[in-house]
């Protein structure tokens, strides 16, 4: 089973300079949805039609084939740009359109099962819906059996009336399916290369076609406007959030959780209100995310309890307790037990075990060990204008509040910086540095001042 997908319309009613396929739902591009569902259903590759914002659309996807439609003339043509793709293949080929994100493995598994089951050359998948506008109708025979597909501005208003519409997911045989293609004709209302077509051609060839309804509507409804991403996205995360739940975690509020498709979070965690889980987030066993947490493509270990917290492209380890407003960035590591509080930036950094940042904290291109005490109001001063530097503090040191470690600066082990220092250079092993000026008390200021 090889796989044909569609992407190479406009979406002119996105109103969007970005290709519609790479619209994100659930935290992907709509394409990839489609891609990943062919593959679940044991598709031995994928070719992806392409054509408006085709240089965009290679950058963002990969793992497939591309073809390229020059002109949009219809589906028909679409599918014919992939002709040289499959020139040496045998067997069934699937056409999915790239636009229909909540299509799964399951169900194309499924129908391709009963297209070859059934000895068919094609098969076309069905829905019932109630408003069937701008869907191409399925026109049967007296015996229910398949007669042609009518396009919605092609139809009479008789045809309009029937709720059976064309979802645009197909299985043909693919030698026969290229063969009909060099038969259809562009004379309809649109003057267009209808993929449909090739149905009526084979029809009429004496080879059997199938139409089979799908049972849940909803997986093959097709993007085509801001609102229609809109609903497609509340029915993918509050899938994602059944599945996440009958795993094992607990979610407070589902309304207000939104967790992307590719998240994984382990058994007995729990996730509070207002927290956004985003692209390859993992997280372990026990956790407390939340409330008002944003998580983005984060590794979080075992026992971790955060809130009020935005982390991104970092690893916190087991026993971290983080927050609230805390901001972990992009290169970060935070070892187990670390205790990090409120209103503390952590940036392309490592965080010894045990360590502790308190609050009211910048630091920022640091190599920390275990064991550390951050006093109030500290940062590392990690950049000069031009250049940014590094940081090295040793194991079980005491940094004093308000002070500055000025790098490139290294405090080696069992160090202690008074409060209020400004270090800019080497403090040696079990030193205590101390760098600001002495106090000088002026008598009697006051009284000169007034």
């Amino acid at each position: 089973m090889e796989t044909i997908i569609l992407a190479a319309g406009k979406g002119t009613r996105m109103k969007s300079n970005l290709p519609k396929v790479l619209h994100k739902v659930c935290g992907k591009p709509m394409l990839l949805h489609v891609i990943d569902a062919a593959k679940a259903a044991g598709s031995s590759r994928e070719v992806v039609v392409i054509g408006s914002g085709a240089e965009l659309v290679r950058e963002k996807i990969s793992g497939v084939e591309f073809a390229v439609q020059t002109e949009q003339l219809g589906t028909g043509h679409a599918v014919l740009s992939a002709k040289e793709n499959f020139k040496n293949s045998t067997g069934s080929v699937i056409i999915l359109c790239g636009d229909t994100p909540l299509v799964t493995g399951e169900l194309i598994k499924n129908f391709v099962e009963l297209h070859e089951k059934s000895k068919l050359s094609a098969t076309v998948l069905t829905a019932e819906l109630e408003n069937a506008d701008g869907y191409g109708r399925v026109i049967r025979e007296s015996d229910g059996t398949f007669k042609k597909i009518v396009e919605h501005k092609d139809a009479t208003e008789e045809e309009r009336k029937i709720r059976e519409v064309n979802t645009g997911i197909y299985c043909f045989d693919v030698r026969k399916l290229f063969d009909a293609l060099a038969e259809v004709k562009n004379e309809n209302a649109q003057g267009e290369y209808y993929l449909p077509d090739v149905l009526s051609i084979l029809k009429s060839r004496g080879e059997k076609i199938g139409a089979i309804v799908v049972e849940d509507e909803n997986l093959t409804i097709g993007i085509n406007s801001r609102v229609q991403l809109a609903a497609a996205e509340k029915i993918l995360r509050q899938k994602k959030n059944i599945e996440v739940m009958e795993n094992g975690v607990t979610i407070i509020d589902p309304a207000s959780t939104f967790i992307d498709s590719e998240v994984k979070i382990g058994r007995d965690t729990i996730i509070y209100p207002g927290t956004y889980l985003e692209g390859k987030t993992t997280i372990g066993e026990n956790c407390e995310i939340g409330p008002n947490t944003r998580l983005v493509d984060m590794k979080v270990g075992n026992g971790v309890q955060m809130q009020f917290s935005y982390c991104h492209e970092s690893e916190i380890c087991d026993d971290v307790i983080l927050g609230p407003y805390v901001h972990i960035r992009p290169g970060s590591k935070i070892s187990r037990k670390v205790k990090i509080g409120n209103f503390v930036e952590v940036k392309n950094s490592n965080i010894g075990e045990g360590s502790k940042l308190p609050h009211l904290q910048y630091i920022g291109d640091c190599d920390m060990g275990s064991g550390v005490n951050m006093g109030c109001g500290t940062i590392t001063v990690n950049y000069d204008g031009k250049k940014k530097f590094r940081t090295v503090i040793g194991d079980n040191v005491f940094v004093g509040c308000n002070s500055n470690l000025v790098a490139p600066v290294e405090v080696e082990n069992g160090a202690y910086i008074a409060a209020g220092s400004t270090i800019t250079d080497k403090v040696p092993e079990n030193n205590l540095a101390i760098a600001r000026a002495r106090q000088v008390n002026k008598p009697d200021w006051k009284d000169k001042r007034d």
